[in-house]
């Protein structure tokens, strides 16, 4: 069968989506060389960042029409925000050292933390975000969410440090914000009371505040919901209303736990 090509769509004005999985490759080796023996410099430009801006350029370029600025703006302010970038990485990473027992140096968590992985991409994507760039910082995103299954929209609003623990199925909305010192574990949802297309531009997902822990399989929806500073939210949480600083919200279920040798009936869990 003879696939005809979309006739709304002009795939000649996107970006290579493999290119950008390539830029995000390079630049995480360049900020954090894994995988080879370059050592990061804030002044000095090397090889390695002059091939970065040129498939940043070459990836805005059929982009141009859509851009809010030029191209080489976009280019030299992205790359000239690398070093904060950086030091709000390191951050990050010393505070998966105090918050994980598992962690057994600053080098593991950047090598192998899918969670630290997840924030360095996103905090990449954000900068592009913030420059109004379209379409790439979501595709980078996504690569980290294909990846580690952890889904943080370039939007979002994320202070430093901030930690995610194992991560799988953490999701961060595109109007949420979170403060400094916040940890989030697995399957944690931060995301809006509802999906509308109306609702385009407006606050739809939470407000976190500083030194709040959000645990396992927690969801807390709503574009006008605050977690106050230091809270702790319980593992399995529905919340859609705000809860005052200093709070300790939980989910309590009954667990019954009996003999099986005093069970006369056999119990048919239909799953």
């Amino acid at each position: 069968m003879k696939i005809q090509p979309s006739q709304k769509i002009d795939f000649s004005k996107l970006p290579s989506r493999a290119v950008i999985y390539k830029f995000t490759d390079e630049l995480i080796d360049l900020l954090f060389p894994i995988e080879s023996t370059f050592t990061f410099h804030y002044e000095v430009a090397d090889e390695k960042e002059e091939r970065l801006h040129k498939t940043l350029t070459e990836i805005l370029q059929p982009l141009t029409n859509r851009l809010t600025i030029s191209a080489p703006e976009i280019v030299r302010h992205f790359f000239n925000t690398l070093p904060s970038i950086y030091e709000k990485l390191i951050s990050d990473a010393e505070f998966f050292m105090k918050s994980d027992p598992a962690a057994e140096g600053i080098e593991e968590v950047i090598i192998a933390y899918p969670g630290f992985y997840a924030i360095t991409v996103y905090r990449v994507a954000h900068e592009l975000s913030k420059l109004n760039v379209p379409i790439v910082p979501r595709v980078i995103t996504e690569y980290a969410h294909n990846k580690t299954g952890i889904d943080i929209h370039p939007g979002a609003h994320i202070g430093n440090p901030f930690f995610i623990d194992h991560g799988t199925g953490v999701v961060v909305g595109q109007t949420t914000v979170i403060g400094n010192h916040v940890k989030v574990y697995q399957g944690v949802t931060l995301g809006a009371l509802a999906v509308r297309k109306e609702a385009e531009g407006k606050k739809r997902h939470p407000t976190i505040e500083d030194d709040v822990i959000i645990y396992a399989g927690s969801c807390i929806l709503g574009g006008e919901t605050t977690i106050g500073h230091s809270s702790v939210i319980g593992g399995n949480v529905w919340l859609t209303d705000s809860v005052p600083p200093l709070s300790v919200v939980y989910h309590k279920s009954d667990v019954v736990i009996r003999d099986k040798s005093e069970m006369n009936e056999v119990v048919d869990f239909v799953i």
